[in-house]
């Protein structure tokens, strides 16, 4: 898709789905590696999920399912918040792949979702996400890391939802308030990052990198930082092309 709808909780339709276990612990690849081989695609109002790049089985669910009354609370991180299950079709579907039971669940609008206090500007809510409604990363930030590395890696190893051409390296740590086609974002705090960063998401087998580089140049406070969480302060369409307008700056920390 080369265009999305920006909405309080982020892009839309962006991580309102989620696996979680017989607790009701959401399931990640820090776990569950297996999770990187899923491809998704939309079409009309469908979402399609397929495994390890094969067309032949395909999961079809709707976008935005039906109200159910079997609602449940998930565990995501230290927050509780209340979920609806999809379907029996989806939970067997999911678990026969990764070879664990699991179940689907989807965040409905009425779950509240509360961003981390400490960096909310104004009671933000947002989705399945591990805290923040958008995650910003600059190309030349991956230009500069590839440079360092014996061999060159793909965004997707970050897994951003916005890519910025031009700038930089790293200029993104700096923007504090942004515009894209006249929407307001808020770069509220640096991401801090993890071993999913090292599992090709082509394979889904881990390695040493980046995290091994990234220590080098890129940490601060005993964490490595690659991108920018940020916050939507408006709704509005943007898509490829668009130019990113800076308003307000910040020092940056590493």
């Amino acid at each position: 898709m080369d265009k999305a709808l920006v909405t309080n909780r982020g892009l839309q339709f962006d991580r309102r789905f989620m696996l979680v276990n017989e607790n009701n612990a959401f399931i990640t690849q820090r776990l569950q590696p297996k999770l990187a081989l899923f491809r998704t695609a939309i079409e009309r109002e469908i979402l399609l999920v397929h495994y390890n790049g094969s067309n032949d089985e395909v999961l079809s669910l709707p976008l935005i399912p039906e109200p159910s009354a079997e609602r449940v609370i998930v565990n995501i991180w230290d927050d509780l918040c209340e979920a609806q299950f999809v379907s029996e079709e989806a939970n067997n579907w999911f678990s026969a792949k990764l070879d664990e039971a699991c179940r689907l669940v989807y965040m409905p609008e009425s779950t509240q979702r509360a961003v981390d206090s400490g960096y909310a500007i104004d009671k933000d809510v947002t989705s399945f996400a591990d805290d923040f409604h958008v995650l910003l990363i600059g190309k030349s930030s991956l230009d500069d890391l590839n440079k360092r590395l014996e061999k060159s890696l793909p965004m997707n190893r970050f897994r951003p939802n916005i890519v910025m051409d031009g700038g930089k390296p790293f200029e993104e740590d700096t923007m504090e308030e942004f515009k894209i086609n006249g929407i307001d974002f808020c770069g509220v705090k640096l991401c801090s990052r993890c071993v999913v960063t090292t599992i090709d998401q082509e394979t889904g087998f881990a390695g040493r990198e980046p995290l091994k580089t990234l220590a080098t140049y890129r940490s601060f406070s005993n964490k490595l930082f690659f991108g920018q969480n940020v916050l939507c302060r408006g709704e509005g369409m943007v898509k490829i092309g668009d130019e990113i307008r800076i308003v307000k700056t910040k020092p940056a920390l590493v």
